[in-house]
Formats: structure tokens, sequence, C-alpha cells
């Protein structure tokens, strides 16, 4: 969808890869002269669970995906580090 706020001209972009499971939500275009690519949102399923590797949205993410079901622990925080993932109380990966 595209999307005109004052300060520039740019559009998001939903990439969803259902074969190979990656999901990303995408912003580019113009912002005063200088050109905007930016992922917002970066979700892959590896291995029967749902890796969040961005989410740069207001939106929790997991807490989301908790509501609708999904058990905590087949949700993995990919930003944090593998030893910092098992203090978390989500999936290890």
């Amino acid at each position: 969808s595209e999307i005109k706020p004052s300060y520039g001209d740019y559009e998001v972009q939903a990439i969803f890869d259902t074969q190979r499971n990656h999901y990303q939500i995408v912003h580019l275009g113009w912002q005063n002269k200088r050109w905007v690519h930016h992922c917002t949102m970066h979700l892959d399923i590896r291995n029967e669970k749902i890796w969040i590797f961005k989410n740069s949205t207001e939106h929790d993410i997991a807490a989301d995906l908790m509501d609708l079901g999904v058990p905590k622990t087949d949700i993995v925080l990919g930003f944090c580090p593998p030893e910092i993932r098992e203090m978390t109380g989500y999936g290890i990966g």
C-alpha cells in the first residue's frame, strides 16, 4: 500500500515467501530527497518455531502471537544472542 506522509513519498510492502517461510514488512521510497529502504518487521518459520528477527513497530508481535495461541516456547527472539535467549522464557531455537 502507498503512504503519502507530509515529509516524503514512500510505500509499505508486505513480502511473504510462503515456500521458504520468510515474512517481511518493508518501507521504501523518498523522504526529503533521501532514499529510504527499511525493514520494519522480519519473521521466519524455522523448525516449526516462529523466529522474530526484527520488529521496529509499536506492537509486541510475540505477545500478539501468544494471544493467538502460539506457545511462548515456539517463539524465538532471533535478534537476541543465543546465550540471552535462554533467559527470556521464549524458545531458544
